[in-house]
């Protein structure tokens, strides 16, 4: 995967689940925006804690999770729907279904549009290299979105996902780097 760009895949698969899920074309293109800047507040984030190779202390995490109120702060000149858009993305892109992400929201207290982005923030996170872990076979990376389909995903969401990515050619190119 020499050619994936992560934050531009999490935007194109964030995009195509849109449209999979009905979402118009224009709004798709927008969560495609946004999306693309989820991660933005790592900038502001030391390099030694972004790149560290195990695993993170506890005072490490909490840093790690203030990229997301920092982006969110970093986005705040964007006006209309894409900046509200990118800052709720930034803000809550690392909350789940059930309630236990950074900020313990539950999946209908943030916007649909935001599931779209983590469920292919984390497709996209699982299948690439860190410098905490080995990159992921995709099969076992949908193996881990079924798994948590209930608890981390809506399992409404889940299951257009996962034949999304199995079966459309269009995966396999943003997954190619094309």
């Amino acid at each position: 995967m020499s050619n994936f760009d992560e934050e531009k895949a999490v935007g194109q698969l964030a995009e195509l689940v849109a449209l999979e899920c009905g979402i118009g074309s224009a709004e798709a293109k927008l969560i495609r925006t946004a999306a693309v800047l989820h991660d933005v507040g790592k900038q502001k984030i030391p390099a030694e804690i972004i790149n560290k190779p195990g695993k993170l202390t506890k005072q490490e995490f909490e840093i790690i999770k203030t990229h997301t109120t920092l982006g969110a702060e970093m986005l705040k000149s964007i006006q209309g729907d894409l900046g509200v858009m990118a800052r709720n993305i930034c803000l809550y892109h690392h909350e789940t279904y059930s309630g236990n992400g950074y900020w313990g929201k539950l999946a209908d207290e943030v916007p649909f549009y935001v599931q779209l982005v983590t469920i292919s923030d984390i497709f996209a996170a699982l299948i690439c290299v860190r410098p905490y872990k080995d990159a992921w076979p995709s099969e076992d990376a949908l193996a881990y979105i079924q798994k948590k389909s209930g608890t981390i995903f809506d399992p409404k969401l889940v299951e257009i996902f996962l034949p999304l990515v199995r079966e459309d050619s269009r995966v396999r190119d943003i997954l190619s780097g094309r």
